[in-house]
């Protein structure tokens, strides 16, 4: 079956499968989703149950070009305007640059948002203020995800390398960095992260973290270190707490830190009990009272999905075996459930048989885990970065089955 066959196919599939969501009393019979591999030919075809798991993905972005999600713990999701569906955010790429689009997960139908050409960073929603901050070279600007009104909110100072990459929990305060122009050119002469990540982390450059306010634009510099400082996200809860890592080899640093923006004394989330104990890829509860964050005693032999309690300091770990960790972890809206992208052969936990997209349901103390896409045809150089729908019935990610990013969704529950 050639390509042009497939297409047509998979649109009248993902045509039939919109019109049952939108009229519940029609039902697509299970015999027009074909079952098969995970693939190339069942991304054209845009609606499969997967032949080793059951479970139905489906190509959840159907528009030319590459289009990708956000990354794990970035916010891409908000209430439409009338409130009776969510909007995703998602980049795609256009003949004017990559552009940010919204769609709508109940009619699938895409909008774009932004049309300014350049490259852009950043992937910081307001669901408060239903805008999208983004960095253009130096600049900071916002887009009403409604009207598209475009406004300039910040230029870093000339010569001062920065970036934003979250926002405060009343969307008043963008937080990021202050670099360094000799970071900027590792970053430039070796733009593959095998080459520059352990450079950057050996060069011991000043990092600044810092808020800019969103309404004048005044930039307050809260902490400096000689240090790869990363990974900054706000709380979704409370407004002056800023998360943020040491970035690294994960078994050399004390990675994950807290402050209070009011008085930015570093705070250590995860203490190291053994050598070459790692703790990573953190990431907040919905209700901002636990980092949740992927532990390893040590580094690559024991795993546990980790998450401390921020109110009463406790750590509760949950085991997993080799082959279910994950390059990334995210927790579903109701916080009884967590998903996992799983790793190819490379990745740390040098799994034999890890190249799934797992939904993990604790059980005393370990996970229990359910297979949901076999991701055996995805090149994991591209990290799928699993986001639960906003409903908890789908996982959303990141793939690359036909050579392109494209946006996928699984439903975790079989029909």
């Amino acid at each position: 079956m050639n390509k042009s066959i497939y297409l047509l196919f998979g649109f009248l599939v993902v045509f039939f499968s919109s019109k049952a969501q939108s009229n519940l009393s029609v039902e697509i019979p299970k015999k027009t989703i074909p079952v098969m591999k995970t693939s190339k030919e069942s991304s054209f075809l845009g609606l499969w149950v997967d032949d080793e798991t059951g479970h139905k993905v489906e190509k959840l972005v159907q528009r030319e070009g590459t289009n990708s999600s956000f990354y794990f713990h970035n916010n891409p999701f908000v209430k439409s305007a009338d409130g009776k569906s969510w909007l995703m955010l998602f980049y795609g790429s256009t003949k004017n640059g990559i552009q940010l689009f919204s769609i709508d997960l109940a009619s699938k139908k895409i909008i774009q948002i932004t049309d300014k050409s350049g490259s852009k960073g950043g992937e910081i929603l307001g669901r408060k203020t239903r805008k999208v901050f983004y960095r253009m070279k130096d600049s900071i600007f916002s887009t009403h995800i409604d009207t598209h009104k475009t406004e300039f909110v910040f230029k870093f100072p000339e010569g001062v390398p920065g970036s934003v990459a979250t926002l405060n929990a009343d969307e008043t305060l963008l937080g990021g960095v202050l670099s360094s122009n000799e970071e900027r050119e590792i970053f430039r002469n070796n733009p593959q992260k095998s080459d520059y990540f352990n450079k950057i982390y050996e060069a011991k450059l000043k990092r600044t973290l810092i808020t800019v306010d969103v309404a004048t634009g005044k930039l307050t510099q809260l902490y400096s270190e000689n240090a790869w400082l990363n990974h900054e996200q706000f709380s979704p809860v409370d407004s002056n707490l800023f998360m943020y890592c040491h970035e690294g080899p994960w078994h050399k640093v004390d990675r994950i830190w807290n402050i209070d923006i009011r008085n930015p004394k570093p705070t250590l989330i995860h203490k190291r009990t053994v050598e070459r104990e790692i703790a990573g890829h953190e990431f907040f509860s919905p209700d901002g009272k636990t980092i949740w964050f992927d532990l390893q005693i040590p580094r690559s032999e024991t795993f546990y999905l980790a998450g401390k309690n921020l109110e009463t300091g406790i750590e509760t770990r949950y085991a997993l075996k080799r082959d279910e960790w994950s390059i990334h972890y995210n927790i579903a809206p109701d916080m009884k459930s967590f998903a996992g992208d799983g790793g190819d052969a490379g990745q740390v936990a040098h799994a034999k048989d890890g190249m799934w997209l797992y939904h993990f349901v604790p059980k005393g103390d370990s996970l229990v885990s359910e297979k949901l896409v076999n991701m055996k045809n995805h090149d994991y150089h591209l990290e799928p970065n699993v986001h639960f729908s906003p409903d908890g019935k789908y996982i959303i990610f990141r793939a690359n089955f036909e050579g392109t990013t494209q946006i996928y969704a699984v439903e975790i529950h079989k029909n």
